[in-house]
């Protein structure tokens, strides 16, 4: 029999999707936005329900073997000003009381990185409190901070992962298979275009036939379960005439500061002025994994979002490539936001994978 699993805060499954694949049956999910649902729904089962996390009591949930979930991060962000008790940052301490409530022999926890300086009402350390609160509970606990690039994914993403197991129960990170120079007995990098290179041309409905066999083994990764000759979400994001203009003079792997002085924008003549900001209209390198996807990847102004090669910014189906989602993961959402949002919040179900299956042996020994 497989070992089970609850999931929390699920959204468009990546973390669902890496346990999935390594062997799991995940018996019971939640998720408060009905986008994420409807996704989670089409790609990984009805298990799923649209919730209230804060509402849901224990006889609500399943036991289970594994409890994985990240809960919603924004307020821990280090974009913008970070708030750390919000509402959402408060979401936390519901997962730490249903881990309490049904007790796993694992649990899974995902956040942005930082949660690391993050800090409570009194001044305390987030994280420090929720290892203390996990222990107390009686939970061995460890914690890392993960590149998805390490693990095979084609994105420089780091995220903190806190793992607790039960007394007796022992649990190692999994070890890096990639590096930047693919030296050490590891490989290299899986590069945007090593993950880009074999998709078409987007066009205006989303839906374009593949025009080449895949080139290296993550494109057959990529495609290997799609069973169509297209794929879909593969339309260009709007862009305004100005930013046009502005993404013609931006090269690979430069940013607002090349463009030109003569061109018309006060937005880049402000960012120019104060500075910062490296992937501020940033154009992504071939050579290199994606920085972070983010939620804004419909933006020039957002990330490093800018195609390599053409002159447009990156599509929705390019930005779940980035994110390690095999082509035939449908988003499911009745406006272009919530796709954004599904996408750019999502855990790398590569990385999750490499997580799982070290959980896997951890509860089977």
């Amino acid at each position: 029999m497989k070992p089970t699993v609850v999931s929390l805060f699920s959204g468009g499954g990546g973390l669902d999707l890496g346990f999935k694949n390594s062997g799991f049956n995940i018996i019971w999910a939640i998720d408060i936005d009905k986008d994420a649902v409807l996704t989670y729904k089409e790609n990984l089962g009805d298990h799923i329900i649209l919730g209230d996390i804060t509402k849901i009591q224990e006889k609500d949930i399943p036991e289970a073997d594994v409890v994985i979930g990240g809960p919603p991060c924004q307020s821990f962000s280090l974009v913008g000003k970070r708030r750390s008790d919000d509402e959402r940052g408060q979401l936390v301490w519901q997962y730490l009381r249903i881990i309490n409530e049904i007790r796993p022999k694992c649990f899974v926890f995902e956040n942005v990185v930082g949660l690391k300086s993050a800090k409570t009402a009194e001044g305390n350390l987030v994280l420090d409190e929720l290892i203390i609160a996990f222990r107390e509970i009686g939970y061995e606990v460890q914690w890392s901070v993960l590149n998805a690039a390490d693990y095979g994914v084609p994105q420089r993403r780091k995220r903190i992962f806190i793992v607790g197991t039960r007394e007796g129960i022992k649990f190692n990170f999994p070890l890096p298979t990639h590096n930047e120079k693919g030296n050490d007995g590891k490989l290299k990098w899986i590069s945007v275009e090593e993950a880009l290179g074999d998709l078409p041309s987007p066009n205006t409905d989303g839906i374009v036939k593949y025009s080449t066999e895949p080139l290296n083994p993550y494109q057959l990764k990529m495609r290997e379960n799609n069973f169509d000759d297209y794929v879909t979400e593969h339309s260009t994001p709007k862009l305004s005439e100005l930013d046009k203009m502005i993404i013609e003079h931006i090269p690979v792997g430069g940013n607002y500061m090349d463009v030109p002085d003569f061109v018309p924008s006060q937005r880049i003549k402000k960012f120019k002025e104060t500075g910062g900001r490296t992937t501020c209209y940033g154009r992504l390198r071939p050579d290199k994994p994606s920085y972070t996807i983010n939620t804004h990847f419909n933006k020039p102004n957002v990330g490093c979002n800018i195609h390599y090669k053409e002159k447009r910014l990156i599509t929705v189906r390019e930005a779940l490539r980035l994110q390690g989602f095999p082509d035939n993961y449908k988003i499911k959402s009745s406006t272009k936001r919530g796709k954004h949002t599904i996408v750019g919040n999502a855990v790398p179900p590569i990385l999750s994978q490499a997580i799982a299956n070290k959980v896997l042996g951890s509860i089977l020994c």
